[in-house]
C-alpha cells in the first residue's frame, strides 16, 4: 500500500498542485510554518476522515477560501484507486464530503482500512507523559483503521455519553425525568463493554511487541509493559457501576465513569513511566509502542501501513533515529524536516526529496 500522489487546493496553506510521492522515502524539507506538516495532514485526512491538529474542519479552508480540496491517489494490491476530501464553509460551519472512486462515503466506517497510516510527531514522543485523553486517542486511532465496528461503537458510546449528560443537567434542576436515567445507562453500556473488550485486546498486542522492541533499544535492561486501566474495570457490571454513580452524576451534571475515563499504564521494570522514567525512558517507551502500532497493522492487513513522520528524527539521539529508520525500509515513509543535510547523515539513499515553500513544492 502506497500514496501515489496527493493532490491539494486550499487545504491549510497548500496551493493548487499535484505533489508525487515515491513508493520509499519521501523528505518534504523547508523552513517552519511552509506547509511541510499540512501535506502529511492532508494525507492523514484522506485516511481518517478528520484532522490531527484542528478541532473545526473550518481551520482546513485557507484564509479566504470557501473551500478546500484533497485527493489521496492509492495503490493497494494491484489496483488503483482515489480518496477525495472536500470541505466547504457554509456560514460559520462547515461541510465536509469524503468519497472513493467518486463514490460518497455515507459513513465514515466505509473510510477505514482503507488507506493505513500511522503518524508520528513530536507529541507522539509525549504519549506517555502526557494526560489519558492523548492515551485514550492513540488507542481509538489505532483501532478504528483495524476494525470499522469499533468505530461505530465508539461513536454511538459518544453519542449516547452526549444525551446522558443533557438529561443530568436537566436533573440537577428537575428530577422528574429521572425514570428515564437507566435508559442511558443501559445504551452506554452495550457499548461501553464491547470498547472495553476491543481495547484490552489490542493494549494486550501492543504490549507484547513493544516489549521486545523497547528490549532491543535498551540492550535488554528494561523491560516494558503497557496495561488497560479501564475506569469500569469490571465489564459485566457495568451497568450496576453507572447506577451507583446516579446521584453523583445529577449533582455534577455530567457522567462521571465509563470507557471515556480509560487509560493505559507503562511501566519499566516494573515502576511506572510516567510518574518516575526520566525523558529519554519515556520517548524510548514511546517509540516502542508507535513502531509495535505499525507492526500490528502489517499483520492484521498483511499490506504495511503508510508512515507519516512529522520532524521527529530531530526529537530522538542517535541510537534511536537509527532504529526507527531499520524498521522503515518496507513502508512508505513521508517524513518533514528543516535541516536536509542532517538527515541525509542518517543514511537515507533514494529519497525523494522535496522542498517547500509557501504552500507550493519547488
Amino acid at each position: 500500500m502506497w500514496v501515489k500522489k496527493i493532490s491539494a487546493d486550499a487545504f491549510r496553506n497548500l496551493s493548487l498542485q499535484d505533489i508525487p510521492l515515491s513508493k520509499g522515502i519521501n523528505i518534504l524539507y523547508g523552513d517552519n510554518a511552509q506547509g511541510k506538516t499540512n501535506i502529511l495532514e492532508a494525507i492523514y485526512f484522506c485516511a481518517i476522515g478528520r484532522s490531527t491538529r484542528a478541532d473545526n474542519n473550518l481551520e482546513l479552508v485557507r484564509f479566504g477560501s470557501q473551500e478546500a480540496h484533497v485527493t489521496a491517489h492509492v495503490h493497494k494490491d494491484d489496483y488503483n484507486f482515489t480518496i477525495d476530501a472536500h470541505i466547504q464553509v457554509k456560514g460559520k460551519k462547515s461541510v465536509k464530503t469524503l468519497s472513493i472512486d467518486q463514490n460518497i462515503v455515507k459513513n465514515t466506517r466505509e473510510l477505514f482500512g482503507r488507506l493505513m497510516v500511522v503518524l508520528f510527531s513530536p507529541e507522539d514522543l509525549r504519549l506517555v507523559k502526557s494526560g489519558p485523553t492523548e492515551r485514550r486517542r492513540f488507542m481509538d486511532m489505532e483501532i478504528c483503521q483495524l476494525s470499522p465496528i469499533y468505530y461505530s461503537d465508539l461513536r454511538d458510546y459518544h453519542r449516547n455519553l452526549r444525551q446522558r449528560n443533557q438529561l443530568l443537567k436537566i436533573l440537577r434542576r428537575d428530577r422528574l425525568q429521572i425514570d428515564s436515567l437507566p435508559i442511558w445507562d443501559q445504551q452506554l453500556s452495550k457499548s461501553g463493554c464491547r470498547i472495553i473488550h476491543t481495547r484490552a485486546g489490542f493494549i494486550k498486542k501492543i504490549s507484547d511487541i513493544a516489549r521486545e522492541i523497547h528490549a532491543y533499544i535498551t540492550s535488554g535492561k528494561e523491560e516494558l509493559v503497557l496495561t488497560y486501566q479501564p475506569n469500569i474495570a469490571d465489564s459485566e457490571n457495568y451497568i450496576k457501576a453507572m447506577q451507583k454513580s446516579h446521584e453523583r452524576d445529577i449533582i455534577s451534571g455530567t457522567t462521571s465513569i465509563g470507557i471515556h475515563k480509560d487509560d493505559i499504564l507503562f511501566t519499566i521494570n516494573g515502576v511506572p513511566a510516567r510518574n518516575f522514567g526520566s525523558q529519554g525512558q519515556q520517548r524510548t517507551a514511546a517509540l516502542s509502542a508507535k513502531l509495535a502500532e505499525i507492526e500490528i497493522m502489517r499483520q492484521s492487513k498483511k499490506s504495511p501501513p503508510v508512515l507519516l513522520l512529522d520532524d521527529v528524527l530531530s526529537e530522538l539521539d542517535g541510537n534511536r533515529q537509527r532504529y526507527l529508520l531499520t524498521q522503515i525500509k518496507d513502508l512508505q515513509t513521508i517524513l518533514t524536516c528543516t535541516g536536509l543535510e542532517d538527515v541525509l547523515k542518517k543514511g537515507i539513499t533514494d529519497a525523494n526529496i522535496m522542498q517547500v515553500k509557501a504552500g507550493m513544492i519547488e
